[in-house]
């Protein structure tokens, strides 16, 4: 029986992402090679498919869990008849290497243990072949390398390698797994002990960095730590989730690779971080924006590989029977290839804000931008597949109109206030041009509401962020119809649906969980109205579904009561964010628009 994905956990290196289950489980390890990077995919298949356990044998009576206060280590206790245990995950954030460290500290009593360690490459295809080495094994499976080094002995079972150990109080046994190519001399391992305290010291002086006082810092911090651990700090790239294929509904086949950036979610991300106060993440975005998108305008992607690789070809993995039996398991994303208008917003929008917070001017930004806004300036008019990267027809989707905008009114703020060189009045009148056609043909004056697309009558979430990004002030009754439409047909049972996905313009069928990002939209547009009480309870709603160490998947099953999607996912604690600034009256629509 798979656990629930709110039973995970994750640990992250800044450049690779684990997930740890309440059970003592490692079941997805997520490396950097972006092409093979599952040594571990029980969360896809089964056990055989890969995972890394350190429990208790026989029962156990409570398992709670934490993370240490302001950093990503994991800490589960374990408690049984015989005593208790507490078993510390970590991946070290010092040097260059790919280690997890795995130490069992005992804390009552005399409580026997099994390791269970079985790997897998090639997302739980390949069996590596097994040796041992000085200290513990060397498991080989073409290009990858996995070696455990502890003082406990192992032995092999089947195709597992085990070890049934015994824990008193006071004990301290360490266990340290390391990837590394299998063609490169073997890298050597870290020391338990030391990695614990770098790590530790490591994460706390990032978080150091954000002073967010108010009701909700626990939150936003824990928020912040979960967006840096989706980073990948080699090239500044940002990804969407640590995983794939987790289903938006049990069972269904929407079914997707996150291992990916978006620039829509990575901007969002970045958001995020610079309104907190992190200015070299924001850096290093910008550079890896540089890089990925160079070259024709024409030829600009919706999301790139963590290196700024263009080729994402989705492929179905068939020997993996899915989540609880979700198939199909993809890798690669075939959305990488659709138009999406709204990343130009985004993008503008970011590299704008980087610019009020005090991110150093560099020319080779501006002419990126320019580049972009000559070639939006061609195609605003054009259908798109939209936000929601839907696979069927192309549509005028209002909201990627909106988003084509604020492009066009981030650039012309850009040499307002900044004085950058440019067209001033050109991509004014365009921005007017672009406003009218949206308030023309976006809204329905019957329904009292901006609608999905122009001449649609379908309601759409993402129109929640007409006022946010400051196509339209909360104030104006289009923006009050379009919210109370929504808050009529897509808020049900207190979450709000992204669209009604029975209408096919997904082109798949329909069913999923409430997408939450929407609802914290939601809360923005109650805040911006002036309504707190309702903005209070729909977030309290929102961040009582986190799970018990804080963190959020996309969407969650509301009959289920589970969380659902890929996990952790960067939009949804984005969101989480911006909603926890905006009720301290620090909200995105001030950050994402001047004043």
């Amino acid at each position: 029986m798979a656990l629930r994905i709110e039973d995970y956990a994750i640990i992250a290196d800044w450049r690779s992402v684990a997930l740890v289950g309440k059970n003592g489980s490692i079941d997805w390890l997520c490396l950097p090679r972006i092409d093979s990077n599952a040594c571990f995919a029980a969360l896809l298949g089964t056990s055989d498919h890969g995972r890394w356990l350190i429990a208790p044998e026989g029962g156990v009576g409570r398992v709670t869990r934490r993370y240490r206060d302001r950093t990503l280590i994991l800490e589960t206790d374990f408690e049984t008849e015989d005593g208790a245990v507490t078993v510390c995950d970590l991946m070290p954030i010092s040097g260059q290497g790919t280690d997890v460290v795995r130490i069992v500290f005992g804390r009552r009593g005399r409580v026997p243990m099994r390791m269970e360690l079985v790997i897998r490459f090639e997302y739980g295809s390949v069996v590596p072949w097994v040796r041992r080495i000085e200290g513990g094994i060397e498991a080989i499976g073409g290009p990858d390398a996995l070696r455990l080094v502890t003082p406990v002995g192992t032995h092999g079972e089947g195709l597992t390698t085990v070890s049934h150990f015994t824990v008193e109080a006071g004990d301290k046994i360490p266990f340290v797994l390391t990837w590394a190519p299998s063609y490169v001399p073997d890298p050597g391992h870290v020391e338990a002990d030391a990695a614990l305290r770098e790590t530790e010291a490591g994460w706390r002086e990032w978080c150091t960095q954000c002073h967010q006082p108010g009701p909700y810092s626990a939150m936003v911090e824990r928020s912040l730590i979960t967006l840096k651990a989706l980073t990948y700090q080699p090239t500044g790239g940002i990804v969407a989730a640590a995983t794939t294929s987790l289903p938006e509904q049990i069972g269904g086949v929407r079914n997707w690779d996150y291992r990916i950036c978006w620039l829509r979610d990575a901007t969002l991300t970045l958001y995020s971080l610079m309104t907190a106060g992190y200015i070299a993440e924001a850096r290093a975005w910008r550079e890896w924006l540089l890089r990925a998108v160079a070259g024709d305008p024409a030829q600009l992607q919706i999301m790139y590989g963590v290196s700024g690789e263009r080729r994402l070809t989705e492929l179905v993995l068939d020997w993996l029977p899915g989540y609880e039996g979700s198939r199909p398991v993809r890798i690669g994303n075939a959305a990488s290839r659709q138009f999406q208008l709204d990343v130009f917003g985004e993008v503008m929008g970011a590299l704008h804000v980087s610019r009020r917070v005090g991110l150093a001017y560099e020319q080779a930004s501006w002419d990126l931008q320019k580049t972009l806004i000559g070639y939006l300036e061609t195609v605003w008019d054009k259908p798109d597949e939209g936000i929601w990267e839907v696979r069927g027809e192309r549509r005028h989707f209002t909201h990627s109109k909106v988003m084509a905008w604020v492009a066009m009114d981030r650039a012309v703020k850009d040499i307002e206030k900044f004085g950058m060189e440019g067209p001033l009045e050109r991509w004014r009148a365009l921005r007017d041009q672009i406003h009218a056609s949206v308030c023309r043909e976006g809204y329905d004056a019957e329904l009292g509401s901006f609608v999905q697309s122009y001449g649609s009558k379908e309601l759409d979430a993402s129109l929640l962020l007409i006022p946010v990004a400051g196509f339209l002030p909360p104030e104006d009754p289009r923006v009050r119809g379009t919210v109370a439409a929504i808050e009529k047909r897509l808020l049900r049972d207190g979450f709000v649906d992204r669209y009604d996905s029975g209408s096919g313009i997904d082109g798949l069928p329909p069913g999923e969980g409430a997408f939450l990002p929407c609802s914290f939209w939601l809360a923005d547009n109650y805040v911006l109205q002036g309504r707190y009480d309702d903005a209070r309870a729909l977030f309290d709603r929102l961040v009582a579904v986190a799970n018990d160490v804080g963190l959020l998947a996309e969407e969650y099953d509301r009959r289920a009561k589970r969380l659902v999607g890929n996990f952790p996912q960067a939009f949804s604690h984005v969101s989480l964010i911006n909603t926890a600034f905006n009720l301290a009256q620090r909200g995105p629509a001030q950050h994402r628009e001047d004043p």
